[in-house]
């Protein structure tokens, strides 16, 4: 009953708003669907206690769902470790979203319809963390896609919400069409998509082939790559990333909830629920790896440019999300998922702290019309500098850490242990180590520190994260943000300083050398290992120095944020102009949108358009209808000879009898 409580909650409250948020009105609209939502995230604590340290699994049946032929689906909730610690962070960061909301989204008069969204979005993420068949999963996977969609293009009057949301809803086909193609493998090579099953016999194909476009390839990598691709897209990996920066058009409250707690975890977790099959593809683990680090280092370039307050932070979702895919492509899933849960705290944290500066901007993104606001918005400024010690992963070895300091720098270990190709996932991480911790304190100087940039703004260069533009509030001092808003932030705060040094022995067993892995008894089988996945143990035997170089990048970066941003705020500037084309280059994200634009989106407007002018225009207009245009001519003037007057039949009967008369005389009608 807890079980099916946690999951349906949050869709009630979205069908209660969303049905009959018009007659019930705004505020118990948001009163229902928040209070559902604590409740479920209050539950969620009680299963993470229960399965987590009780070590139970779980699974309820909800109803038979779909058989056709060899495939039987259930409609079944998986309860288990891995589910559970989702559970508490999709549901802990929900119920605080949409409390956070309340006062944030105030002035909206759809806001009913926002919530609804909220709640939909939440109920689809936890249908795909409960999920105990593909299918399930995909129904989950796609509901969190449609949600976003619904979501990022809320403000439908701002035609660059209505692009992003598209462009949202596009990329992540692209990587659905592969995840679905793996769906579809795993049954044809399996009979089955229920997970246990799966597990179970896959095996058995280890080292098998199959025919796959033409090609004999490998079974297991084949299927796990397929599977992978739908986890780029959705968590926004290079080269399918391209859509999460635009999602910054939504509402702040649907970025939070977007980064920290569901969309772009999904694909973390996927890979982390079937590990069991990608332990069994070393190769396909390979590219998690490749493309993680990648990520985590292009999104960290393209921070150091941004201004808009926003983005900034969702450059940084992109890199952090690099880094947990760097932790399963190594074999160290407990990592990626320790540090997917306490990301989600801080960057829940500060994407409502910068939703907060944003509402005491009066909707203000843009750094560099901010500065000078510690003394205006303490509050805010306290939770924004916790956050920002989380993510650069602050802290003191054997003592204490804020949350990045134990999870971030986990997966920068496993990866030196890995001994990947020239350790160039470890160096990858590093450097993106050093630059999170430029770009985060860069964000905290220009916005909080210096001088102050608002004074002279006016309402006419805002407006940026709202729908609407008649709410001018003039060029009013920044004011600090409403309890219901504060309060938030504050949970969040406490998360992001303890969720590390709590959970860390649980989670990930550090500081364990022996042969007892104690994290096992705390994850059991929700993630598998295989016979030569020591991962864990060895990231504890590395050199003494490798624990060190995190450290010594965060300081760097700090330091190399300050010298640029309060003692010599001339050198940004000065760097650009000295490095321009490296500058245009990061500032225009590595012209990727570009070249999608050169590689598919003219492509395909030259192809519409030749199908228009050439196919539809010259040969169906042309040929075809203009054969029929001229029969209808020839038809038209046959028509005119039918006036309904007597005297014209007449004489038209005396022409032809005449014309025939003719016609035989002409033709020897008279010789015999």
């Amino acid at each position: 009953m807890i079980y099916t409580a946690i999951v349906f909650l949050p869709l009630l409250g979205a069908l209660i708003a969303g049905l009959f948020g018009r007659i019930i009105g705004p505020r118990p609209a948001e009163l229902v669907t928040t209070g559902f939502m604590l409740l479920a995230a209050v539950l969620s604590w009680v299963v993470f206690v229960q399965v987590g340290f009780q070590h139970t699994t779980a699974k309820v049946q909800l109803m038979r769902w779909i058989t056709s032929g060899d495939l039987e689906v259930s409609w079944s909730l998986r309860i288990d470790t891995l589910t559970a610690v989702m559970l508490v962070v999709v549901n802990t960061v929900s119920s605080l979203v949409h409390l956070y909301s309340i006062g944030y989204m105030e002035e909206d008069p759809h806001r009913q319809r926002f919530f609804a969204y909220l709640s939909l979005f939440t109920f689809a993420m936890l249908m795909l963390v409960t999920a105990d068949n593909l299918l399930q999963m995909f129904f989950g996977w796609e509901g969190v896609g449609l949600a976003s969609y619904l979501l990022i293009g809320f403000w439908y009057k701002k035609p660059s919400a209505n692009a992003a949301a598209i462009k949202a809803f596009v990329v992540n086909r692209v990587g659905d069409f592969g995840f679905a193609l793996g769906i579809f493998g795993l049954f044809a090579v399996f009979k089955t998509i229920q997970l246990d099953a799966v597990f179970a016999a896959a095996p058995g194909a280890a080292g098998k082939t199959f025919l796959f476009l033409g090609y004999d390839v490998d079974i297991m990598t084949t299927l796990c790559l397929l599977l992978f691709m739908g986890a780029m897209g959705k968590s926004a990996q290079f080269l399918l990333h391209t859509w999460l920066p635009d999602a910054m058009e939504g509402p702040t409250p649907v970025s939070a909830l977007i980064h920290a707690a569901t969309m772009v975890t999904a694909g973390v977790f996927m890979v982390a629920r079937l590990s069991p099959l990608f332990e069994l593809a070393p190769q396909a683990l390979q590219v998690v790896t490749f493309v993680g680090a990648i990520t985590a280092f292009f999104a960290a370039t393209v921070g150091l440019v941004q201004n808009d307050i926003k983005r900034v932070i969702a450059y940084s979702t992109c890199s952090q999300l690099g880094y947990m895919f760097v932790a399963c492509g190594v074999g160290a899933y407990s990592a990626g998922i320790f540090h997917l849960f306490t990301h989600a705290f801080f960057k829940a944290l500060l994407f409502l702290g910068a939703g907060s500066v944003i509402h005491a901007m009066h909707h203000e993104q843009d750094m560099r019309r901010m500065g000078g606001l510690a003394s205006k918005i303490r509050i805010t400024w306290a939770m924004m500098l916790i956050g920002t010690l989380a993510l650069t992963g602050v802290g003191i070895p054997h003592f204490y850490g804020f949350a990045g300091f134990h999870s971030k720098d986990a997966i920068i270990e496993a990866a030196y242990a890995a001994h990947t190709p020239n350790n160039y996932a470890f160096w990858l991480l590093v450097i993106a180590a050093f630059m999170t911790s430029f770009y985060s304190w860069r964000l905290m100087f220009m916005t909080f520190h210096g001088p102050a940039r608002w004074a002279h703004v006016h309402d006419d260069h805002a407006h940026h994260d709202h729908k609407d533009d008649d709410h001018g509030h003039g060029a009013h001092e920044p004011h600090e943000s409403p309890p219901v808003m504060l309060i938030p932030l504050a949970i969040l705060a406490l998360g992001a300083m303890l969720a590390g040094g709590v959970f860390t022995n649980a989670f990930i067993g550090v500081g364990h050398h022996g042969s007892a892995d104690p994290y096992k008894a705390f994850w059991g089988a929700a993630i598998f290992e295989g016979r030569d996945n020591h991962i864990l143990h060895a990231m504890h035997d590395i050199p003494g120095w490798v624990g060190f170089v995190p450290c010594i990048a965060m300081l760097a970066g700090l330091a190399l944020a300050y010298l640029y941003y309060i003692l010599a705020p001339w050198l940004p500037a000065a760097t650009a102009k000295a490095f321009k084309p490296l500058y245009l280059f990061l500032l225009n994200k590595w012209y990727v949108d570009e070249l999608y634009d050169f590689l598919f989106v003219r492509p395909s407007l030259w192809i519409g358009r030749a199908l228009w002018k050439g196919g539809d225009g010259a040969v169906i207009d042309g040929a075809i209808d203009g054969t029929a245009g001229g029969v209808i001519n020839m038809t038209n003037r046959v028509v005119k000879f039918q006036t309904g007057y007597v005297y014209t039949y007449a004489f038209w009967m005396l022409t032809g009898v005449a014309a025939i008369i003719t016609w035989v005389m002409l033709n020897g009608g008279g010789a015999r």
